[in-house]
């Protein structure tokens, strides 16, 4: 099994490390309300994390590597689906990682609303170069001893009470990666707030409305980075948990962050 995820992650190396010299082209807390014409021009984006993977509940790094939905993220898929089948949507944009793209689809279904989805690459998760593929503790390791915690779980502690950020966590590690091609906050910031503001603008071009972007965890935060209080990022975002963020007049305007109240709302009968 070890040799097979060798091999594995070898190739999956061998194709995307040349991507990496590539620019990425595009291809408040209460429960917003949906849009409807008289809103012309205004833009309520729903982020939300993918469903849960087969690396997920393996416990292992996966940035630009892909792995399928579970049974139970095609569940929560769904669930996130029935919660929001009474927003509107006028486009959903995924990241171009299989299980960005499943949760919009699958999400898109349930809410009775099969819309085409246009996946954008700058939306995918952080890279995390020589790390792709390795189980979480295994890659935080050099982190937690460099930033002088016990383990990952006192890392994670400390990451909840403030004493350490996202940003600084994502830092450390594209420093010390080996291969020095994990990704650090900056970048990750800049193609995920890119991609936000180009799909913002054309759905506010084309009358505005409510947009479904599926990401994942960790770019997600990245993104969020300065358009939200600090204390909103000392979380990991759960899989299908949703962040709401309006866009009008050119200015964007960040609700709750990470809200579950849809998968919630979803597992109702």
């Amino acid at each position: 099994m070890k040799n097979m995820l060798q091999k594995t992650f070898l190739s999956f190396l061998a194709f995307t490390l040349p991507l990496l010299s590539l620019n990425l082209q595009a291809a408040p807390s209460a429960a917003p309300v949906a849009q409807t014409a008289s809103d012309k021009g205004e833009v309520t984006i729903y982020v939300t994390r993918h469903g849960k993977t087969l690396f997920n509940a393996a416990h292992r790094a996966q940035g630009w590597s892909d792995t399928p939905l579970t049974a139970a993220g095609v569940e929560v898929a769904e669930q996130l689906g029935r919660g929001l089948k009474e927003v509107p949507f006028a486009a959903a944009y995924p990241s171009d990682s299989g299980r960005a793209r499943e949760t919009a689809k699958l999400a898109l279904t349930a809410a009775g609303q099969p819309l085409p989805v246009t996946e954008d690459q700058r939306l995918r998760e952080t890279f995390f170069g020589s790390y792709e593929g390795e189980l979480d503790d295994v890659m935080w390791e050099p982190v937690v001893k460099k930033l002088g915690f016990a383990d990952l779980h006192a890392l994670t502690q400390a990451l909840s009470k403030g004493q350490v950020t996202m940003k600084q966590m994502m830092n450390t590690l594209a420093e010390l990666d080996p291969s020095h091609t994990t990704e650090n906050a900056a970048q990750v910031h800049a193609r995920m707030q890119a991609a936000l503001h180009d799909i913002a603008q054309k759905v506010s071009a084309n009358g505005g409305g409510n947009e479904l972007i599926v990401s994942h965890g960790m770019a997600i935060m990245a993104m969020l980075e300065g358009m939200t209080q600090e204390e909103n990022l000392r979380s990991p975002l759960q899989n299908a948990s949703v962040t709401v963020i309006t866009y009008k007049d050119g200015k964007f305007t960040v609700g709750k962050v990470g809200d579950m109240q849809f998968v919630e709302k979803g597992k109702q009968p």
